[in-house]
């Protein structure tokens, strides 16, 4: 009886453990798509060079959306092929569905024609309106002010801008 006793059991735990099924959802990736390095991009427009990215390293992911996790690079050209101004930031990402990109950390804009720099430590900037625009504390320096605010809707290159709260120092001519 015991050596059958012994069989009913094993039979049952066999029969147990076979009929247990997983449950298992598949996994979703998330991650980025493409990994590029030592990123160097021309947009051109007729032959004509609008503007120059450069990033050491883009993630780019499946929905479009491109991450910029060690910092970016922008020159901007006027139509004659002079550049006129330049934006850098630590970080950056562009959200494709938006056509937006936001830029994080240590955001400096120099207008390069103006001699003046704009340093915030968050930047959006729409290249279809080609506008610049934050919620943050923002310092804009040229070569006699120095201007702060929070909150600021710019131009790109800086030459149209406005500011909320703003104080700072400035020259006035007699």
């Amino acid at each position: 009886m015991k050596f059958s006793s012994l069989y009913k059991n094993i039979f049952f735990l066999l029969l147990v453990s076979c009929s247990t099924k997983e449950n298992t959802k598949p996994v979703i990736y998330e991650g980025p798509l493409r990994q590029i390095e030592n990123m160097l991009m021309h947009y051109t427009e007729k032959e004509k060079v609008k503007m120059v990215l450069q990033a050491k390293k883009v993630n780019e992911f499946q929905n479009g959306d491109r991450e910029f996790p060690e910092g970016i690079y922008l020159e901007f050209y006027n139509p004659s092929g002079i550049m006129t101004s330049t934006l850098r930031a630590n970080t950056a990402y562009y959200f494709k569905q938006e056509d937006k990109w936001r830029g994080r950390g240590k955001v400096e804009v120099v207008n390069i024609e103006k001699h003046q720099q704009l340093n915030t430590e968050e930047l959006f900037w729409k290249p279809d309106t080609k506008k610049i625009f934050t919620e943050k504390f923002v310092t804009i320096t040229d070569q006699q002010d120095v201007i702060y605010g929070t909150g600021l809707d710019a131009d790109q290159d800086l030459s149209n801008y406005s500011l909320g709260n703003t104080s700072g120092k400035l020259s006035v001519k007699e």
